[in-house]
């Protein structure tokens, strides 16, 4: 169970959720308001409505940590259906074009998706969370509106092509681990247009984010108090560094300290834990051979 304290009576920690398929990040932070009792949670890592999958739940005092979270890299799997674009690049939106692909072969797929590994340029969906001149694109596209969108860097880790559901030549599995930031539904409609034809994205599950697998995913209505992990589960893919009481009280007050009084080298940032293994803050590099807080956890 999740550590607690500070001024809310809820818990601390981290939730790993399973995301259904027809529910927001939003509804899913919602409902886990109302499961958990508190009005502190947030999420990190958007998930579109339709995806399923590993959704990363800040709660009490670990909402502060969930931007050490959302940079964490992602894994899928999804299925690409060819011969079909649609508004969104994906199964919610409307066709809006068709294309004879029959004859397709699964080495075509992948030999076309090989252009796709590594750092790419990505043009983000018009139905997205990005921001453009301050406005959302999906509330430009519920009003209609399509605006230029500039290329975004990201890197596709690895990219697998897999057969689809047996039966349907023109559906393959996309197994893909990428940057954060990526969009799938994108690089669907992007191997079609490769491809000669176009592609929609037909189904996505979010498999991993950083460490956290769909092995420590929870269903949503599962959700409670029990399920909540330390808030030092949401800092485990940072260093660690323990820390005495004497320099754990340094840490409590936000003292800048030199890397070898904090015990620590490389590159940080640093997740200092004190005496008892809880964690105190978040450390990063400062001025040469001194690491600041970057985040102090209240006591």
């Amino acid at each position: 169970m999740g550590r607690r304290g500070g001024p809310h009576t809820g818990p601390d920690g981290l939730v790993v959720v399973d995301k259904p398929a027809g529910w927001t990040s939003h509804d899913v932070v919602a409902k886990s308001r109302g499961l958990l009792g508190t009005r502190k949670v947030g999420h990190a890592g958007t998930l579109d409505p339709d995806a399923t999958g590993v959704l990363l739940l800040g709660v009490g005092r670990a909402t502060k940590l969930l931007r050490f979270l959302s940079p964490l890299g992602k894994a899928y799997v999804g299925e690409v259906q060819l011969g079909t674009e649609t508004s969104t690049l994906d199964a919610a939106g409307e066709v809006t074009a068709t294309f004879d692909m029959a004859g397709t072969t699964l080495d075509q797929v992948r030999a076309a998706s090989l252009a796709f590994v590594g750092p790419i340029e990505q043009i983000p969906p018009m139905v997205s969370a990005v921001k453009i001149d301050g406005k959302r694109l999906h509330e430009l596209a519920r009003q209609g509106i399509e605006v230029e969108r500039p290329p975004r860097p990201v890197t596709v880790h690895s990219l697998e092509v897999l057969p689809g559901p047996e039966g349907d030549d023109l559906v393959f599995t996309l197994a893909v681990s990428c940057s954060s930031g990526t969009y799938i539904r994108t690089l669907a409609a992007d191997i079609g247009t490769a491809l000669g034809g176009g592609a929609h994205l037909r189904t996505l599950r979010r498999t991993s984010v950083g460490p956290f697998t769909l092995a420590d995913a929870v269903p949503l209505e599962q959700v409670d108090a029990e399920r909540v992990l330390p808030m030092t589960d949401a800092v485990r893919h940072l260093d660690q560094v323990a820390v005495d009481e004497v320099r754990a009280a340094d840490v409590a007050v936000g003292k800048v300290l030199a890397l070898d009084e904090l015990g620590v080298d490389g590159d940080g940032p640093w997740a200092v834990l004190g005496p008892s293994g809880s964690l105190l803050a978040v450390y990063e590099p400062f001025r040469t051979g001194t690491a600041k807080p970057s985040l102090v956890i209240p006591a």
